[in-house]
C-alpha cells in the first residue's frame, strides 16, 4: 500500500469521529436502547411481526415509543411495513436486508451483555461501594 493510500485511509478512519461524520446519525439510531432491542426481537422471530407482538415481547416500551422506534427504522431503511387490506388492517414489520446486517450486531451486544451481566453488576456494585466511603482529607504540613 504506497503513503497516499495509507493516509486517505487514515483520514476516513478519523473522519468518522467528526461531528459531520454521515455515519453519527446511523450509529445514533443503532445506539437507541429500543433499537437494538427491536432488531434483535425481529431478527430472532425470523420472520414478520405484528405490533402488539412487538409490545408484548419488549417488556418496558410504551405504545408511543415502539412507533417512534419503527417509524425511524423504517425511514432509515432497517424495517419494512407491511399493510394488509383488511378490517381491522393488519400491521407487519420485517427486517431488510440492512435490518438483518445490523440484527447481527444487535443480537451478538444482547447476547454478550447476558453472558457478562453479573460480572458487570458486581463491578457497579464494587464501584458504588467505593464512591460512598468517606474520603479522607489531606493536611498540607508546612516545609520548614
Amino acid at each position: 500500500m504506497d503513503t497516499e493510500s495509507k493516509h486517505s485511509e487514515a483520514e476516513a478512519l478519523h473522519a468518522t469521529y467528526r461531528s459531520d461524520c454521515p455515519s453519527r446519525t446511523v450509529v445514533e439510531v443503532l445506539a437507541n436502547k429500543w433499537s437494538m432491542y427491536v432488531l434483535a426481537a425481529l431478527r430472532r422471530a425470523q420472520g414478520p411481526m405484528r405490533f402488539n407482538e412487538l409490545r408484548r415481547l419488549l417488556d418496558g416500551i410504551t405504545q408511543k415509543m415502539l412507533t417512534q422506534t419503527l417509524r425511524t427504522l423504517e425511514r432509515d431503511g432497517f424495517v419494512e411495513r407491511t399493510v394488509y387490506p383488511t378490517t381491522p388492517p393488519r400491521v407487519e414489520y420485517a427486517l431488510t436486508e440492512v435490518g438483518l446486517a445490523a440484527g447481527r450486531l444487535t443480537t451478538a451486544i444482547a447476547d454478550w451483555s447476558v453472558e457478562h451481566a453479573r460480572e458487570i453488576l458486581a463491578a457497579r456494585q464494587d464501584y458504588d461501594a467505593r464512591s460512598q466511603m468517606p474520603t479522607q482529607a489531606v493536611v498540607a504540613v508546612p516545609r520548614r
